[in-house]
C-alpha cells in the first residue's frame, strides 16, 4: 500500500520528524486561500504515486496566492507517467543549505531491513548508486535490535550525514515499525541555512499483510492509481512501476534493488520492482510475468534468483509452467544461482523456449537484458 506524499509527511509529523507547513486541496480556488495562510509564496506539488514529478512539471514555485491558484489549476488533471493528478499539496518554501537521502527498506532475502543513506540527496538514488556507489551507504538492521541512537549514529557516520540527522533516523525507524511499513524514504532530507533538519519529501509503503492493524488507511486512501500496480496488488505481488524498459523479477528486496542498479549500469532503465520473496511457484511466476508483459514500455525481462530455501530447480519448474500459462512476447533472460542452480538451468534448457536465454552471472544477465531492450 503506497501512500501519497502528504500522507507520508503526516506520519512523519506524528512521529516528531520536522516537516514544512503544508496543506492539500483539489481546488484551485482553495489553493489561493492556502497560499495566503502559508505566507503567500509556496511550492505547489502534484500528489501522485510516482517519481519524476519535477521533470514533468508537477512541482512548481508560486510567488503569491494568485499565482498559487493558477499553478494549481495547471497541475490538477495533469498526466504524470500515467497518473492523473487529483490533488496538490502547497508547502512553505525552505532555504536549503544541504540535501541528504535516507531510507529503510525490507530485505526479504537477508531477513532484515536495509538502511540506505547518502550525503547527496535530491537526486535519483539508483542512478547515483550506479555511477558513484561509494556515495551510498548500506547497512542491515537487526529487526530485534532496531535503530537505536547508537545505530543511527553508525548509519550517519557511514553516509557522511551530520549529527543532527541521528534523531530523524531513529524516528523514521519508529515510523516503519509502528505503521507496519516495508519502505520509509525521505529524499531530500535537508538542512536549512538556519540549521534545521526537515523532511521535504517522503515515500511510505505499508505492508498489505498488516492492513487489519492499520484500519485508518481505507481502500480509497491507499488505492493504486497506476493500473499495473493495481493489477499486481490484486494478485498479491510486491510490485512497483518504474519508468524503464527492462522488466525485473527477483527474490528478496535487497537482490531486486541490486538488480535495478546493475541494469541501470548497463545502459538500460528498470521498468519495475517485483520481489517474489521466498516463493517462486508457477502461479507467482505466471502472475508476475503477466503484469510485467502488460507494460507496453517493457522490451525485455530479467529474472534474477538466488536459490536458498526455495531451490533453483523449483524456480525453474515455476518458470516452465508459467510459460505454458502466459504467452511470452518479450525476450526473457534468466540468471539462477545458489541451491540446485545447475539442475534449474538444465530444466530451462530442456524447455528450450526460443525467447528464453540464460546467463550464469548477474552482470552478464543484466548486460544481455539491457542489450535486448535497447535493440528491440
Amino acid at each position: 500500500m503506497d501512500l501519497y506524499e502528504h500522507q507520508a509527511r503526516g506520519l512523519f509529523q506524528e512521529h516528531g520528524i520536522p516537516v514544512p507547513r503544508a496543506e492539500v486541496t483539489d481546488s484551485p480556488q482553495e489553493a489561493r486561500e492556502i497560499a495566503r495562510r502559508l505566507g503567500g509564496r509556496v511550492v505547489v506539488k502534484a500528489q501522485v504515486k510516482t517519481g519524476g514529478r519535477g521533470k514533468a512539471g508537477g512541482v512548481r514555485l508560486a510567488a503569491d496566492p494568485p499565482a498559487a491558484e493558477l499553478t494549481a489549476r495547471q497541475i490538477l488533471g495533469m498526466d504524470i507517467k500515467g497518473h492523473t493528478v487529483g490533488k496538490v499539496m502547497l508547502a512553505q518554501p525552505v532555504d536549503i543549505e544541504a540535501e541528504f537521502y535516507v531510507s529503510y527498506v525490507l530485505d526479504r532475502a537477508a531477513g532484515r531491513f536495509l538502511a540506505i543513506a547518502s550525503a547527496e540527496g535530491g537526486m535519483d538514488i539508483e542512478e547515483m548508486a550506479a555511477s558513484r556507489p561509494e556515495a551510498v551507504a548500506r547497512l542491515h538492521i537487526d529487526p530485534v535490535e532496531g535503530v537505536t541512537s547508537a545505530k543511527a549514529g553508525e548509519i550517519a557516520d557511514a553516509a557522511g550525514l551530520p549529527a543532527q540527522t541521528v534523531d530523524v533516523l531513529v524516528r523514521l525507524w519508529q515510523v516503519l515499525v509502528r505503521e507496519d511499513a516495508v519502505l520509509v524514504e525521505v529524499n531530500p532530507l535537508v538542512r536549512t541555512r538556519q540549521g534545521r533538519i526537515l523532511a521535504l519529501d517522503g515515500k511510505v509503503t505499508l505492508d498489505d499483510n498488516a492492513r487489519f492493524r492499520q484500519a485508518r488507511w481505507g481502500d480509497e486512501s491507499v488505492a493504486h492509481d497506476d493500473p499495473l500496480e493495481a493489477a499486481a496488488a490484486a494478485k498479491g505481488l510486491n510490485y512497483v512501476k518504474l519508468d524503464g524498459e527492462v522488466g525485473i523479477i527477483g527474490n528478496g528486496a535487497g537482490l531486486v534493488m541490486s538488480t535495478l542498479d546493475v541494469v541501470a549500469g548497463c545502459g538500460a532503465r528498470p521498468a519495475n520492482f517485483l520481489d517474489i520473496g521466498g516463493g517462486a511457484s508457477a502461479r507467482i511466476m505466471a502472475d508476475g510475468l503477466s503484469v510485467i508483459l502488460s507494460d507496453p514500455a517493457v522490451k525485455s525481462v530479467f529474472v534474477n534468483v538466488f536459490g536458498g530455501i526455495t531451490a533453483c530447480d523449483a524456480v525453474a519448474d515455476g518458470i516452465v509452467q508459467a510459460l505454458d500459462a502466459v504467452e511470452l512476447t518479450k525476450p526473457l533472460v534468466v540468471r539462477l544461482d545458489g541451491n540446485n542452480a545447475a539442475r534449474g538451468r538444465a530444466i530451462l534448457d530442456g524447455r528450450a523456449h526460443p525467447l528464453v536465454q540464460q546467463a550464469t552471472t548477474m552482470d552478464g544477465a543484466a548486460r544481455r537484458a539491457a542489450q535486448l531492450a535497447n535493440t528491440s
